[in-house]
């Protein structure tokens, strides 16, 4: 009966969210095979990963319109891609204008022995060079699903990456001798910060940063702190204010039931657990964040955006002290499953469509 009112309360919220801005959209790109994120270059062109391992461009044509350069960037390393496998995130380095270094998250390995690896490299505009691996998730894991892979930098130049459950043993997402089911902080280089949480404890991987998460799916920094969404199981997913040290509490407490309908825990809540800002049931499957505070849409600023793939659309979720606000759910009209969510440096969003034949979208004003 809780999930039955759930699922009719989240129907009134998307039947009476009203469209608060008039907006319109453009099509910047078509032809991408299951786009996963974007990162914007200091030119004005664009980079996109594709799940099935390659990176592409695009960038503005002699009319200044964006077009999709035909051949993918050369230089990226070989990735597992198979079931939720493949090349994930993609990330500038802070001086990028300077050093042009990136780094990319994907799925290495084999079917049957992967793990979520992060790389940086030197991009040149046309190829990428000086690759060199910064990360490898320990244990490998041996099925191609729950591998997280968002990345974002903290204040002190340190990196901030999820990893997911694997999906196998979930209560790996509260041990602390694996990866699985965490957040983890690292020095550009790979090196592990000495004031890490769990660093110098007893059978404690030092990479681990906060524990218990079952697949995350975005990661962003706001004012120095960061913020991550995780998918749930059938209902559960989560918006969390991350800390050092701190316990989501995968799989031993959770809003959502297994996808047999099994509960998968008595507890909503327990002493020790940090408990989510807002949480989704039935699930939205939240599979990208921003944070707006871009001018082109002042009713949107101090908001998150959450791309959803079930629910096929993006959250707003307005924060105010900390607290998140009512939500409105927007781009509906689109139909389509969203993989990722950014802000342009001109205030503008996109978006990333999950398809065999994915597009990059432009969200402006109307009249714009």
């Amino acid at each position: 009966m809780r999930y039955l009112l759930a699922w009719l309360l989240s129907l009134w919220a998307m039947a009476t969210s009203a469209q608060t801005v008039p907006y319109r959209i453009e099509t910047v790109a078509t032809g991408l095979e299951h786009p996963w994120s974007l990162a914007f270059l200091p030119n004005g062109s664009l980079l996109v990963t594709e799940r099935p391992g390659r990176l592409r461009v695009i960038e503005r044509g002699a009319e200044g319109r964006f077009q999709l350069r035909p051949e993918p960037v050369a230089g990226v390393p070989p990735v597992l891609a198979q079931g939720q496998a493949g090349l994930f995130d993609i990330l500038l380095a802070p001086d990028f204008a300077h050093n042009r270094r990136l780094l990319l998250s994907f799925a290495h390995g084999t079917p049957k022995a992967n793990h979520l690896r992060v790389v940086s490299a030197r991009f040149d505009g046309r190829q990428l060079l000086d690759l060199t691996p910064i990360f490898t998730s320990r244990p490998a894991k041996s099925d191609t699903q729950h591998f997280g892979g968002r990345m974002a930098w903290l204040p002190d130049g340190t990196l901030l990456f999820g990893m997911g459950d694997g999906n196998l043993e979930r209560t790996d997402a509260q041990r602390h001798h694996t990866h699985l089911g965490k957040f983890l902080r690292i020095q550009p280089d790979g090196r592990v910060p000495a004031d890490n949480p769990f660093v110098g404890r007893d059978g404690a991987l030092p990479e681990i940063y906060s524990l218990g998460h079952r697949n995350p799916q975005g990661v962003v920094v706001v004012n120095g702190v960061p913020y991550a969404h995780e998918h749930g199981a059938r209902g559960g997913d989560e918006l969390n204010r991350l800390a050092p040290g701190a316990n989501f509490g995968w799989p031993i407490t959770t809003g959502g039931v297994d996808y047999t309908y099994a509960r998968i825990t008595p507890y909503r809540s327990l002493p020790g657990v940090t408990p989510p800002l807002t949480e989704w049931t039935p699930s939205i499957a939240p599979a990208g964040l921003a944070w707006y505070d871009g001018a082109l849409f002042p009713a949107w600023r101090d908001s998150w955006l959450v791309a959803a793939l079930a629910e096929r659309s993006v959250r707003r979720v307005p924060m105010s002290n900390g607290t998140p606000g009512p939500q409105e759910v927007l781009f509906k009209e689109l139909g389509e499953r969203l993989r990722d969510v950014r802000v342009g440096p001109d205030g503008a969003v996109y978006l990333l469509t999950d398809s065999p034949k994915g597009r990059v979208l432009r969200v402006v004003p109307l009249g714009l």
